[in-house]
């Protein structure tokens, strides 16, 4: 079955071929040889004649739009997305962020240049328990505070950074992966306005060629003019169709260019695309390919790793500080109570005894979100197995559709060329051929989308299981 699949496109239009042309050859058989005009013929003849419809363009006036393939439209759309500049600041903001947390490993030196008038002999008294003499002095000197240990906490907030720019990026590949879907969706959505419009034209140049030849018949007296009004109707209903075809196909491209972030009018020539295989009638692999790769499932997964190693950090608040400190500098102008230079080192060990619950309630605050962080991730693995499920089904169905599709094309001919014989040898009416062409085209316009449905299924069943690069 894989093997007719990428001709069925010219199928159906080789079918609807025969079949038009074998109804104009029992047409001329007393109709003017001139009125004839085969469907190929039709399908490549220019559109938009003013005495031929609406909607056509005269052949001195007819424009090439640019060939777009689709690694071209998701290129630019890659390149032109704001929603996905933007991601990536955000992973460069999350990777800065691991600098600012491991910068508490590093000594932290400060510079001081200090004058003071003192007031003879005076020392602080108030707002604090000790008292310090305060001397006239102009001096500059140096302190130097390095960490020895805070029992894990900067290790914790460093962990946590980290995993936090893995999420950022893993939120990088997930815009990348919607942007990419949106455009191959609003690409082959394209393709099947296009498809649809080639087969409304198609259909409205034969409808009028039929009219051109019962008109003659009629005034040969050979048909009736009731069949004269019925084909005048099926052109005015093929006019309609045909209006309703060019109107989707502008709205598809203007989706398409809009999906690669450019303000055009989105008129392309878009190259088709192969159709690619079925999927495997048991979802159970893609299910599990997916929770594997979908990248927002990733990111929640290191979000709640990341709120984990920060209600831990959080935690250690309560343990001890232990930080060696260094200080010199020089005193050149100094009343008699200082030396002309000081210097000094030591330790100090900060213990945290009470602060009104302070560090117990942002710990209590660090657990509940990463208890909240698990949740959503295995959230997200329920709606990723629903949607893989659902996806494939989807893909499964249109694959499927293409076959039926064709079929139906053949039965719609069949049914289409008995018609006409009944209705040429006087045993059908005019209202039988008209219901065939109905089914005909119905069935036509049903196939030029069943290919492109596939492969916007094909597309989101990708997306479902993280596989669009």
């Amino acid at each position: 079955m894989k093997s007719f699949l990428p001709g069925i496109a010219m199928c159906f239009f080789a079918s609807m071929s025969n079949q038009l042309a074998a109804d104009a050859q029992s047409a001329t058989a007393k109709a003017p040889a001139s009125e004839v005009v085969p469907l190929a013929q039709l399908e490549k003849a220019p559109q938009n004649d003013p005495g031929n419809g609406p909607g056509v363009v005269s052949p001195t006036t007819q424009t090439h739009p640019p060939a777009l393939t689709l690694a071209d439209a998701e290129a630019r759309a890659l390149k032109n997305q704001p929603g996905l500049l933007a991601e990536q600041f955000r992973e460069q903001e999350a990777n800065k962020r691991i600098g600012e947390s491991r910068a508490y490993y590093f000594p932290q030196a400060f510079g001081s240049l200090t004058a003071v008038q003192a007031n003879g002999d005076s020392a602080v008294a108030a707002g604090a328990l000790t008292t310090s003499s305060i001397s006239t002095r102009a001096a500059g000197g140096g302190s130097l505070v390095q960490m020895i240990t805070d029992f894990g906490r900067t290790a914790n907030l460093v962990k946590s950074a980290r995993l936090e720019a893995g999420a950022a990026a893993q939120d990088e590949a997930s815009t990348s992966q919607s942007i990419l879907m949106q455009v191959e969706g609003a690409y082959f959505a394209a393709q099947a306005a296009e498809s649809v419009r080639r087969t409304a034209q198609a259909v409205l140049d034969f409808r009028r060629v039929t009219l051109r030849q019962l008109s003659a018949l009629a005034q040969s007296q050979l048909r009736s003019t009731l069949d004269v009004q019925f084909a005048e109707v099926m052109v005015s209903e093929a006019e309609l169709a045909n209006v309703r075809a060019e109107s989707d196909l502008r709205k598809a491209q203007a989706q398409l260019a809009a999906a690669m972030g450019e303000e055009g009018d989105g008129d392309y020539s878009l190259n088709d695309v192969p159709l690619p295989a079925a999927p495997d009638a048991d979802p159970a692999g893609y299910i599990s390919e997916a929770i594997a790769d979908r990248p927002d499932l990733k990111a929640l997964k290191l979000r709640s790793e990341s709120a984990v190693h920060e209600a831990r950090a959080e935690r250690d608040l309560n343990l001890p500080t232990v930080n060696a400190l260094a200080g010199g500098g020089e005193v050149p102008i100094h009343d008699p109570t200082l030396h002309r230079d000081y210097g000094a080192v030591g330790v100090n060990v900060s213990v945290p005894i009470f602060n009104g619950g302070l560090y117990s309630a942002r710990s209590a605050v660090a657990k509940l979100e990463a208890r909240a962080e698990d949740k959503d991730a295995s959230l997200r693995e329920v709606e990723i197995v629903r949607d893989v499920r659902m996806t494939w089904a989807d893909a499964r169905d249109a694959y499927l559709q293409i076959a039926v599709t064709q079929r139906l094309i053949d039965e719609a001919n069949v049914a289409m060329r008995l018609a006409k014989a009944r209705y040429d040898a006087g045993l059908g009416s005019i209202v039988e051929l008209n219901q065939a062409e109905l089914n005909q085209t119905s069935a036509l316009i049903t196939a030029a989308s069943a290919r492109f449905d596939y492969l916007r299924a094909v597309t989101a069943f990708q997306f479902a299981m993280g596989n669009l690069h």
